[in-house]
């Protein structure tokens, strides 16, 4: 068992941080917002005050934010992650970010002696809960021999991808295909409802039917049942879309089905669903086809 710090506990870092006291793992946390990590206090997280505080109190400090720059916020300063660092400490950042300001931590992380892992993952709270979670690990192949028993508590399928950066880099190429998936999905379901087919009896066709992927399956129910707090809202959806075009245009790889699919997100956001869960396209969809 080790002593793992977690900082970033909200909808995601909530539940991951219970898995890791679940596996026995002692655990140091920091919440922003403390009062959302109250929970946690309960069942046993030692809350810090900082994330140097959580750094300085474990082995391993893992984050799972909201994007790059609250990355740096947790990072720089006198406060920051870094500031808690040394030899023999690792830092895992398990969030969704540019995979050059990722490469540029790392090499930051390094000046104090510790090793940096980027270890985005693929799913959401559903599949979190379900213990279906998927990690993708990118760093010294070492660093992540040691660090796997503990990522393995949170997730079962933990893959190493490369050195540092390559994981997120991996993390957004998943992503891109999310939209667009559902965007085609909702095409699907328009066509078939104003031809008069229930939409219920639609998506239950095409949830059985070859085209339904894992991540449609739990994805679409929320077409009909939007939960009241979204699984991955258009927002951060839009933001990991940007990310990928960013990419695309440094490395001259045309995402044209990205592109369309960011366009149809700032749509969502112009229709007012800015802050639900991206399933939401289906309303934009739906309003203009009448």
């Amino acid at each position: 068992m080790a002593k793992v710090g977690f900082i970033g506990l909200g909808t995601m870092g909530g539940p991951m941080a219970q898995r890791l006291l679940d596996a026995g793992h002692e655990v140091t946390g920091y919440n922003r917002t403390r009062a959302r990590a109250e929970w946690l206090a309960h069942l046993g997280v030692e809350l810090a005050d900082s994330p140097r505080a959580v750094a300085e109190a474990s082995e391993v400090t893992l984050a799972m934010l909201r994007d790059t720059q609250a990355l740096h916020d947790v990072a720089e300063g006198p406060d920051g992650v870094l500031a808690g660092l040394g030899p023999g400490k690792v830092f895992a950042d398990m969030s969704t970010v540019s995979p050059e300001a990722s490469r540029a931590l790392s090499a930051r992380v390094a000046e104090t002696g510790a090793r940096m892992l980027d270890a985005p993952v693929s799913g959401s709270q559903v599949t979190l809960l379900a213990g279906r979670l998927s990690i993708m690990v990118g760093g010294e192949r070492d660093v992540f021999e040691r660090v796997k028993p503990i990522l393995e508590a949170i997730g079962p399928t933990v893959n190493y991808v490369g050195e540092n950066g390559l994981a997120v880099t991996m993390k957004v190429a998943t992503n891109l295909s999310l939209p667009v998936q559902v965007l085609a999905f909702c095409e699907s379901i328009l066509l078939a409802e104003k031809s008069g087919i229930a939409r219920d009896t639609a998506i239950e066709v095409l949830l059985n039917s070859v085209v339904a992927s894992p991540a449609l399956q739990y994805r679409i129910p929320l077409i009909v049942d939007p939960p009241e707090e979204p699984l991955f809202d258009v927002h951060m959806m839009q933001k990991d879309l940007k990310l990928a075009l960013e990419m695309g245009e440094s490395l001259g790889v045309p995402l044209p089905t990205t592109a369309l699919s960011n366009q149809w997100l700032t749509a969502a956001r112009g229709f007012g669903v800015g802050d639900r869960d991206f399933a939401a396209l289906y309303e934009v969809l739906a309003g203009l086809a009448g």
